[in-house]
């Protein structure tokens, strides 16, 4: 399996992930996302560390496609910076 990627993003719970999902998916830009609520990120930003509930999405679409899917995640984003982690995809189900 050559030429896919997942994407990694997290979102504050509730809304804003089924935003950011539903444009990826209504667009074009993947052609799936799951939506992982729950999750806790534990993490340092401006000299403080943090503890926040967060959504997880994993977003599935083309390695053509990642530059176009990382730019839209930061125009729709809520997150002035958002986290956006893209990994190649070296095996899977070719039928999927």
């Amino acid at each position: 399996m050559t030429g896919v990627s997942v994407i990694l993003v997290t979102t504050p719970p509730g809304d804003a992930g089924e935003r950011v999902a539903r444009d990826l998916v209504e667009s074009g830009l993947a052609a799936c996302v799951n939506r992982i609520p729950g999750i806790r990120s534990v993490y340092r930003w401006e000299g403080r560390i943090h503890d926040d509930a967060e959504d997880l999405l994993v977003i599935k679409t083309s390695q053509a496609q990642v530059d176009a899917v990382v730019a839209r995640v930061r125009e729709i984003h809520p997150y002035e910076v958002p986290e956006v982690l893209a990994l190649p995809v070296a095996a899977g189900s070719p039928p999927y």
